[in-house]
């Protein structure tokens, strides 16, 4: 081949890699998973039909006999009539308050089966919060908007549950049932020869065929053949069709997809932001202050030597710079070491119930902790729990006058409480600089609050909520 050329390209391949993909696409694993999706969300769909005409049947059928009247002979008495019509109202009623829950349900199998079928997995909405009582939980029902875009997804979606019965039985099973009529014909149909049979009917999407000889057959055959390698394409559009229509109504709207998209992306900032602290606490700890611990080592040694040596001109100079720098490096040490606490104390490493143990023994005021953390929470909200807890403490046993506090910490389904009481004077406004502004646009960093309750004579509590994971 001479430089530059390319092979020339054979006439028909276009078609006959055609022709391999349709043969080709009935054996793939894809197919199978589409065909089993339709095969099992086409009966679901259909549920939407069975289910009032089942339970609106049922009371008129029951009443009939009940009375000895048949529907196909007399009809019932007016009063009977007025009976079954209330009944049938009733019925109705009911099925639409319980239509959100029930397409709820059937949804969230829509979903499981898209899930394990074909890779897609669609959000569920936020259960339904309903107080106590049959009032309030119709109430709840009736403004379930989830529900209602469940039941109206049903309702859209019933014509392509019985779109995918036609393309599972008529496409697929028939297609299977009529390649193999070459096989059985010659073994099922050997009768003598004076005996006609009648033509053996063949099903196809265009109508039914018959055949009578066994040329036929092979027809019969190539039929089924074509619709078995059109069938994938068809299954793979009712599905497409049916994830599309889950993404819009049952899956979270634009709006919300975008409002989890910002908090996911503030929670990995945050969390980011949380590691980067601790690496940076413990760069701190790891190299400044040792090398300062080290220096301030060597100049205690370096103060020693000149205490033990004589007196000599400028000695007593050189000493007392000496002994200065040895201060200010210890003082660098502990100022360095006060800005890596305060950075990430340390004492989180074990869990935030022995860090808040630490604060509540160190305090001047007798503390009595309880905790009750079932899940740990994120570094992040553990940082920002601990250093709420101690600016608290701190607060009380500065302005309170408190002679005893209680610190509590408990974890509630995804939310960490933390409570902070104590028997002072009262009166604690967070407008009046006390620090409790700072911690309630701490904690409303990941969408916690703070609540103040400080009545002049005491008791102060103090309420911070934050979320298990930013």
């Amino acid at each position: 081949m001479a430089a530059g050329q390319w092979p020339a390209r054979r006439p028909g391949g276009g078609l006959v890699r055609g022709i391999r993909a349709a043969a080709r696409a009935p054996l793939t694993a894809r197919a199978r998973r589409e065909l089993l999706f339709c095969a099992a969300a086409a009966p679901l769909g259909l549920c939407v039909l069975v289910v009032p005409v089942a339970l609106t049947g049922l009371p008129l059928t029951v009443t009939l006999l009940a009375h000895g009247i048949h529907p196909a002979h007399h009809g019932p008495p007016a009063g009977l009539a007025i009976f079954l019509g209330l009944a049938v109202f009733l019925v109705l009623l009911a099925l639409l308050v319980l239509a959100p829950r029930l397409a709820r349900r059937l949804a969230a199998a829509q979903r499981r089966l898209a899930g394990h079928l074909l890779g897609e997995h669609i959000a569920g909405p936020a259960p339904v919060r309903a107080g106590r009582g049959p009032v309030s939980w119709t109430g709840a029902t009736l403004r379930d908007g989830p529900g209602w875009r469940a039941a109206g997804y049903l309702l859209v979606q019933l014509p392509l549950a019985v779109i995918g019965c036609y393309v599972v039985v008529i496409w697929w099973a028939a297609g299977l049932v009529n390649m193999t009529y070459p096989l059985w014909w010659a073994w099922f149909r050997n009768h003598p020869a004076g005996v006609r049979l009648s033509p053996v009917p063949v099903l196809t999407p265009f109508g039914v065929l018959h055949v009578a000889t066994i040329a036929g057959t092979f027809a019969a055959f190539a039929a089924g053949a074509a619709m078995v390698a059109a069938a994938p394409w068809l299954t793979r559009a009712v599905a497409a069709a049916d994830l599309w229509l889950m993404r819009e109504l049952l899956g979270p709207g634009r709006l919300a997809r975008r409002v989890a998209d910002l908090e996911r992306a503030r929670a990995l900032a945050v969390d980011d932001a949380a590691s980067t602290l601790r690496r940076l606490e413990r760069d701190l700890h790891d190299g400044a202050q040792i090398r300062l611990a080290t220096l301030a080592m060597n100049l205690g040694m370096a103060m020693d030597r000149l205490a033990a040596g004589k007196d000599q001109p400028g000695l007593a100079e050189v000493r007392d710079l000496v002994g200065a720098a040895h201060q200010s490096a210890k003082d660098a040490m502990t100022e360095l070491r006060d800005l890596a606490r305060g950075i990430h104390p340390p004492v989180l490493d074990t869990g935030l119930p022995d860090a808040l143990a630490t604060l509540a023994a160190a305090s001047p005021v007798p503390v009595r902790l309880t905790t009750g953390i079932a899940h740990r929470p994120s570094q992040a909200i553990e940082t920002i729990a601990y250093f709420c807890a101690a600016e608290l403490l701190a607060n009380a046993v500065k302005h309170s006058g408190a002679s005893a506090i209680t610190l509590t910490v408990t974890g509630q389904a995804e939310s960490l409480l933390l409570r902070v009481t104590d028997d002072g004077r009262g009166g604690a406004d967070p407008a009046a600089g006390s620090g409790l502004a700072g911690l309630a646009q701490r904690a409303r960093t990941v969408d916690g609050r703070l609540e103040v309750t400080s009545p002049p004579g005491g008791p102060t509590r103090v309420t911070v909520e934050l979320p298990l994971h930013a």
